[in-house]
């Protein structure tokens, strides 16, 4: 079936490209041991842009996207934030992304495989119609449909659900992480049993908690921290000014503490975070997707002895001196991944919170016209919104959007 959309292929000139393409009905498995089921044909209705999108633009002007394509294709139709109508089932649903032959997608191993709407081997929802498993739709909260048309600020909440979900899955990860750590301290310090220090200790690995960067996932994992361990105490850093709307909204939704970046060395960036935090870091996360992030950590010493190190960035190399590392018990972690669990539990908690805020639509004809203009200028400019969406399809919309 051929369909309007855009794709990536390896080009170095048109790494991006709008217009037809074919799309095919692929049957998938969602977990390992379930049946490979054939897709549901949908129509997207409002897609998120990404960061991703953003990367695989450049590895396909760099001719590197090859093992990302869909078997027997030569591009990949990108997008994986947003909201369908499924025609058949006369509903909208939230498609859950990641699937494949693995018993767990936040920890499939090397004879275990996988594909992601949009960003592997699984094309996405920048196209007219897609099919997609029909296990993987999952269903939105009531009270946002009225005659088959949806709220347009809930929609603008609907892009989330994907990263909210793999930030549901950082907080878990950090929770166990932190807990298996520090438990046997914890029992000493307290005079406790092991059940009560792995409640101790997974509190405290958030004592003193570095964000480094503040993009949406950034402002994610600083807002579920807030939620789930009133006694944190986080800071974002970045350098956006203070009073920017972005570094407002996220510090509201927080309850944390900013601090910008306009010092002249890594050393005294280094020193005024400690300086706010009231000593070193328990847990530093970097999502600035720069390399500053593990030089502040490791080498300038941010994060303190039996300190987590959560990597959330994609790109930077992480380094370190092993004879510190070792001697402060450092904990490197790296994993972005997310269950259905999560994403369910995404959608719940989106639907009944701002974020629709800080989307921003773009129009259609804008972004299809010059779909990589769009990326370097409007998109991922440096002035872009913290989130940009698109109405793909307005016939499924209420309102005014």
């Amino acid at each position: 079936m051929l369909v309007k959309g855009t794709y990536f292929q390896n080009d170095r000139e048109k790494p991006l490209v709008y217009g037809d393409v074919e799309i095919t009905n692929v049957k998938r498995q969602r977990l390992r041991g379930e049946k490979p089921k054939e897709g549901i044909l949908c129509e997207p209705v409002m897609i998120g842009f990404c960061g991703t999108d953003n990367e695989l633009m450049h590895m396909g002007s760099e001719g590197r996207l090859s093992a990302k394509f869909p078997e027997g294709k030569n591009r990949l139709i990108n997008g994986h934030e947003g909201i369908v109508w499924v025609p058949s089932e006369n509903r909208f649903a939230i498609v859950l992304i990641r699937g494949g032959d693995s018993y767990d997608p936040t920890r499939y191993t090397e004879d275990e495989t996988y594909f992601e709407y949009g960003c592997d081997k699984a094309d996405g929802l920048f196209a007219d119609k897609q099919y997609f498993h029909p296990d993987m739709l999952l269903h939105i909260p009531d009270g946002y449909v009225h005659g088959q048309k949806l709220d347009p600020e809930f929609a603008k909440k609907m892009v989330f659900p994907d990263p909210y979900a793999c930030m549901l899955f950082q907080l878990e990860r950090m929770e166990d992480l932190g807990s298996a750590h520090n438990f046997r301290v914890a029992m000493r310090k307290y005079s406790c049993d092991e059940q009560a220090a792995r409640e101790k200790a997974k509190e405290e690995i958030f004592d003193r908690t570095v964000i480094f960067g503040l993009g949406t996932t950034g402002m994610f994992i600083g807002d579920l921290i807030s939620r789930n361990h009133k006694n944190a105490k986080i800071l974002f850093v970045a350098r956006s000014p203070i009073d920017s709307p972005k570094v407002s909204f996220a510090l509201k939704q927080a309850r944390a503490e900013y601090l910008q970046n306009t010092f002249d060395s890594e050393q005294e960036l280094a020193r005024a975070i400690m300086d706010r935090l009231g000593g070193r870091a328990t847990t530093f996360i970097g999502v600035s997707g720069s390399n500053v992030e593990h030089r502040i950590a490791f080498e300038h010493g941010v994060l303190g002895c039996n300190g987590l190190y959560n990597s959330f960035s994609l790109g930077p190399k992480i380094t370190f001196d092993t004879m510190p590392f070792g001697f402060e018990n450092h904990l490197i972690m790296g994993s972005i991944n997310f269950r259905q669990d999560h994403m369910e539990k995404a959608i719940e908690l989106l639907a009944g919170s701002r974020y629709n805020e800080i989307v921003e639509l773009i129009d259609k004809d804008e972004f299809t016209s010059d779909p990589i203009d769009a990326y370097k200028n409007r998109i991922y400019s440096k002035n872009a919104p913290m989130k940009t969406a698109v109405v793909w399809n307005p016939a499924y919309i209420g309102g005014s959007v």
